[in-house]
């Protein structure tokens, strides 16, 4: 039975890193919203509480039912949880008369206790939060403080019940995952037994168990999240699986014949359909970005509908949903409540009468990439970068043209070409070239131009929520751009893009 930690999120937007943290100490993990506790809380050995925007003080603070977790199991109070465990059980908590954001160091450790074993007495640690804690509640002890918060951290009497007024999860906290370990291995006794073989193990004896010998039909987009899910279900059933790959005429270039031969290559049972004249024929003209999403999914599901019922005896769809995609469609009111409208979690169009089967509904991308190397998988594929769901539709800015989509494609193949070439590609998150809706003069030979310009995007991220723009190589910008002017006609300009996200997103559109 998998030993397993409950995160109860009131909607911090370091709700998810908290999970990253902990599965990176290979100990399983789940998020919930604070009002929609499981029903077997018996099976969490510990129960972590996120931080918030709100205000414990507030009238619409969020409050949580403790009483089945306080006390009895071990549990860790993060910012909001630790002023929630102040403010509710006999302390007092206060608006802060000092700036308390961002790094700040522990002046006063108590190293007698478990939870600060191996934390240097001056350890950095990360600070967000509007209230301070001025009394410790009844029956607590004081664990930590920095030079402008006194009550940095404390635990309660008689029970393991923790809270610290830091962000453990980030990485400018430099000791929080040896918090995190302290609490959960050696206060909590976790096993930590989380790895991708046995993920792989239990998934592999799960779908088995629940698929039977039903059939399944699977979309691969190419990307490393269908990828996987496929090879997970393929170990599992076999030729029961069912995959489908659609062109959708807005792929990278020759990308439609390469990745269906490198499916094929593993062994899959995959069916290429090319409806890039349907899709394209669609978005002819169409500018507005949620309209080219529309248009783009309601086709996909068609095409999708019309293969599938070429399937006799399939009962189940199965998707390549991973968490984050999850916890955004179920997360409580705050900065973590985005939900996706682009991706389908959970649900179906009421004509396509299949049940979902989401193998990796439960993993973050890194730990993807990982339970597919764990099975041998393609190391190219596994690192590919991701590519949006609507394609290049959403890197052409403006009105959708055929002859627009074959020159981003060339654009964007000797961008990629030239990352691999130059050892750059693995290095990088997510690259892409932008054709935008711009002319711009210029001058080739004796001639004036008024020609297209294209940008070009690359960026660093661990998960993509956030993210920084790649300080590429001035030689290596110089010859990309050369070659794009040179090679793509139609194009007489050339810029990189240097926002990061926040303020911006990674993708334009």
């Amino acid at each position: 039975m998998q030993e397993k930690v409950l995160i109860l999120d009131f909607g911090s937007q370091y709700t998810q890193l908290i999970a990253r943290r902990v599965r990176e100490l290979f100990i399983y993990c789940e998020i919930h919203p604070y009002n929609h506790l499981p029903e077997d809380l018996s099976s969490f050995k510990a129960v972590i509480l996120s931080g918030s925007p709100f205000s414990v003080r507030g009238e619409d603070a969020p409050h949580p039912n403790l009483e089945e977790i306080k006390g009895k199991v071990p549990l860790l109070g993060v910012c909001y949880g630790a002023q929630y465990l102040a403010h509710f059980y006999g302390g007092n908590v206060s608006p802060s008369n000092k700036r308390e954001y961002g790094r700040a160091n522990l002046t006063q450790i108590e190293t007698n206790d478990p939870f600060f074993s191996k934390v240097a007495q001056d350890s950095q640690v990360w600070m967000s939060h509007a209230d301070t804690i001025l009394e410790l509640p009844l029956g607590a002890t004081r664990l930590a403080s920095t030079h402008d918060v006194e009550n940095a951290a404390f635990k309660l009497e008689h029970e393991a019940t923790y809270a610290i007024q830091f962000h453990p999860e980030v990485y400018h906290s430099t000791d929080g995952k040896q918090i995190l370990e302290n609490f959960l291995i050696h206060i909590a006794g976790i096993q930590p037994d989380w790895t991708p073989d046995s993920f792989v193990e239990m998934t592999l004896k799960e779908l088995k168990d629940k698929i039977g010998q039903d059939k399944v039909i699977l979309g691969l987009s190419g990307g490393v999240d269908s990828s996987v899910a496929a090879m997970l279900l393929h170990k599992a059933i076999h030729n029961q699986l069912n995959c489908i790959f659609v062109n959708n005429g807005l792929l990278r270039k020759n990308e439609f014949e390469q990745v269906l031969q490198q499916y094929e290559g593993m062994g899959l049972n995959v069916k290429g359909v090319d409806a890039s004249d349907r899709f394209l024929d669609a978005l002819e003209g169409v500018s507005d970005p949620e309209t080219k999403r529309k248009i783009i999914g309601k086709i996909f599901i068609e095409v999708f509908d019309d293969e599938a019922h070429k399937v006799e005896g399939a009962r189940w769809l199965g998707q390549g949903t991973i968490y984050p995609d999850v916890i955004e469609s179920i997360s409580v009111k705050g900065p973590s409540a985005t939900i996706k409208s682009h991706h389908n979690v959970g649900g179906l169009p009421d004509f396509m009468k299949l049940d979902l089967v989401e193998p990796l509904r439960m993993l973050f991308k890194d730990e993807v990439r990982r339970v597919g190397k764990s099975m041998g998988m393609d190391p190219a594929l596994l690192g590919r970068h991701p590519f949006p769901g609507p394609g290049l539709a959403i890197r052409i800015l403006g009105e959708i043209t055929r002859e627009k989509v074959q020159m981003l494609q060339e654009v964007d193949a000797l961008f990629i070409s030239g990352l691999k070439e130059w050892k750059l590609y693995d290095q990088i998150w997510q690259a892409g070239a932008i054709f935008l809706p711009v002319n711009s003069v210029g001058v080739m030979g004796d001639e004036r131009t008024y020609e297209n310009c294209v940008a070009l995007r690359a960026v660093h991220s661990t998960d993509g929520m956030t993210a920084d723009w790649v300080d590429l190589p001035y030689a290596f910008l110089q010859k990309i751009s050369n070659a794009i002017i040179n090679n793509v006609k139609g194009i007489n300009r050339v810029v990189y893009d240097i926002s990061s996200k926040p303020p911006a997103t990674i993708e334009w559109e």
